[in-house]
């Protein structure tokens, strides 16, 4: 039976404005091509809320990743407003923006980008060593997280010695060892089978589930969007649909 589903006709109209992790105003990111300003974003509008377990998805071209990318302080924006956690990215140094990434947002991309001569412990660590903890306190949390994705056991083995579900597994860790206000996650599933990806899904949604860990995913995979509580959808850069979702 298909969940019962509302349509949020203004993003986020029913929850209130301090309960937003992300705000874009009036988002634009124009790239240039030889002498032609090619968009990207036009306009969009959009509030990411606490707890949010939320997909982003539309044809390629849509600006799904820019639009990932600028939420993430990756890339700036064109015009327009963007605020992560109660800060305008817009106000930020190339060094401030550098210490909200590490310590307000965490990535999970579809390439996983893992450091090949770090062992999976080591990967998550490399995150907390940046923050400045200490090294027992590394290990004792880069172990606990590893366990809570299913990963015990495993700390020691480098990426070229674990599966590609496996190396997810240890990307999602990564993501979330400093405990961020949102996990952006770029095409998650789209190196993995059937089964792994469905486990990938499933242990997202536990994390948000237990922990309240606020999720935006950018993704085509349909199992991923059926999973999801929020869905949004982009269409030539602007977004086309807003779905409020009881699962």
């Amino acid at each position: 039976m298909c969940p019962d589903t509302k349509e949020a006709t203004t993003p986020g109209a029913d929850a209130p404005e301090n309960d937003s992790i992300v705000v874009c105003r009036n988002l634009e990111k124009h790239y240039r091509q030889g002498a032609i300003q090619v968009p990207a974003l036009r306009g969009v509008d959009l509030e990411i809320h606490r707890g949010d377990f939320a997909t982003l998805a539309g044809p390629s071209g849509s600006g799904k990743t820019t639009l990932l990318n600028m939420i993430g302080g990756l890339d700036y924006p064109s015009a327009g407003e963007i605020i992560v956690d109660g800060q305008d990215l817009r106000a930020l140094t190339k060094s401030d923006l550098a210490e909200m990434r590490l310590r307000k947002i965490g990535f999970v991309f579809q390439a996983y980008n893992l450091i090949p001569v770090l062992t999976a412990a080591e990967n998550i660590e490399f995150i907390l060593r940046l923050q400045g903890v200490g090294s027992r306190e590394r290990h004792e949390r880069a172990r606990a997280a590893l366990a809570d994705v299913g990963l015990e056991g495993l700390e020691d083995r480098r990426p070229s010695h674990l599966s590609g579900g496996q190396q997810q597994r240890v990307a999602v860790a990564r993501a979330l060892i400093n405990r961020p206000a949102i996990v952006l996650a770029d095409e998650p599933t789209a190196n993995l089978d059937t089964q792994t990806a469905g486990g990938l899904i499933d242990l997202m949604a536990d994390l948000n589930a237990r922990h309240g860990t606020t999720f935006l995913m950018g993704t085509h995979d349909a199992r991923v969007i059926a999973r999801s509580r929020r869905h949004i959808e982009l269409t030539d850069g602007r977004i086309s649909g807003d779905e409020l979702r009881n699962t």
